[in-house]
């Protein structure tokens, strides 16, 4: 699990649905679909365009199997597509960490809703996790931040391969942000959206989260920040207090220092597909401040600040048993605005 996620993260897969009829099996080999007899153009026995379906897809990094999930929606395309890509910790593609109580499935909800409304999509298990177990490095200390967006640019690449999709827009959320502007810069793709991505570096978000968890302790947070000091100079820390040791345990500086070195406003500065940004008022973890930041250094992006709208892009409160739910509940919605927004923002062509 990456520091940012111990700091942030509070106390299902989907089944897939399998292909229901012969013409689903044919569209989902690449053959071609139509209306039918009677639409004028097409023979008799062309099959009619499928129903929307989930299906297991799969692709190969350095290290193993990728393994996510592709919703296509009803109908022959070509349709928009997007990937999206998870924030931090051990995410798996439904937006679930199982074992640290997140339980959301955000992710999909989110996938299903884009289907709904005529887009596709990709959202996989991060490296590491689920099944994509065998993607990862065998020693955590091996695992640098980089090596999200370059799993992410193969599913990018899987999309834009597949004649069914007309466009290929990146979605990042939290961590995903940034790893999403690395993508851009690094692949084309016809858009890029960042749901609740810090505009700030790592090193600043983490100060700021350390001061509110260790309000009460003044010496472990200076011990804290002098770790992070160092992490930042690009310097391992060896001796690290047992109180501090799940932050900031050797295995993990590799991994946050390759992440410190990256400046979010700057990333979206320098790239240049249109860019949509996305943000909660009632975000916990991520301020509204920092989409305006980033919309500062992308004076074109679109920026959207959805009213009441949590980490987990469900509607809470402030309050703690409201913010609680918005992590624990997978019954309660996405917000709608944000389906809205993507759907408004994604090119179709």
């Amino acid at each position: 699990m990456s520091l940012r996620s111990r700091l942030m993260s509070p106390a299902r897969r989907a089944g897939s649905t399998l292909p229901c009829a012969t013409a689903l099996a044919l569209s989902l080999l690449g053959a071609g679909c139509g209306a039918g007899t009677g639409d004028g153009g097409s023979p008799p026995d062309t099959p009619p365009c499928p129903e929307a379906a989930s299906v297991d897809v799969t692709v190969e990094n350095a290290y193993g199997a990728l393994k996510g999930t592709l919703e296509v929606p009803a109908g022959c395309g070509p349709f928009p597509a997007v990937v999206i890509i998870a924030g931090s910790g051990p995410t798996d593609r439904n937006g679930n960490q199982a074992a640290a109580g997140l339980v959301t499935d955000s992710y999909k909800l989110l996938a299903e809703g884009l289907r709904d409304r005529g887009i596709a999509s990709i959202r996989y298990d991060k490296a590491g996790i689920g099944g994509s177990v065998s993607a990862a490095p065998r020693a955590e200390q091996d695992v640098r931040f980089e090596m999200g967006a370059d799993d992410a640019a193969l599913w990018v690449e899987k999309l834009r391969g597949d004649g069914r999709f007309a466009t290929v827009t990146v979605v990042g959320h939290s961590e995903g942000s940034l790893l999403g502007m690395l993508v851009a810069r690094r692949t084309e793709i016809d858009g890029y959206v960042s749901i609740a991505g810090a505009g700030r570096r790592i090193g600043d978000v983490l100060r700021e989260q350390l001061a509110r968890a260790f309000q009460q302790d003044p010496a472990l947070l200076e011990t804290a920040n002098g770790i992070l000091d160092q992490l930042e100079q690009g310097q391992p820390v060896e001796d690290v207090p047992s109180s501090l040791m799940n932050l900031f345990h050797p295995s993990l500086q590799p991994y946050v220092i390759s992440w410190m070195k990256y400046d979010p406003a700057a990333e979206l500065k320098a790239m240049t597909a249109p860019a949509l940004l996305l943000q909660g008022t009632t975000d916990v973890q991520v301020p509204v401040q920092d989409a305006e930041l980033l919309a500062a250094a992308r004076p074109d992006a679109e920026l959207v600040v959805v009213d009441g709208m949590s980490h987990t892009l469900k509607a809470a409160t402030l309050s703690t048993a409201s913010q609680n739910a918005a992590y624990t509940d997978p019954s309660l919605p996405v917000v709608p605005r944000v389906i809205e927004a993507l759907e408004a923002f994604i090119p179709v062509e």
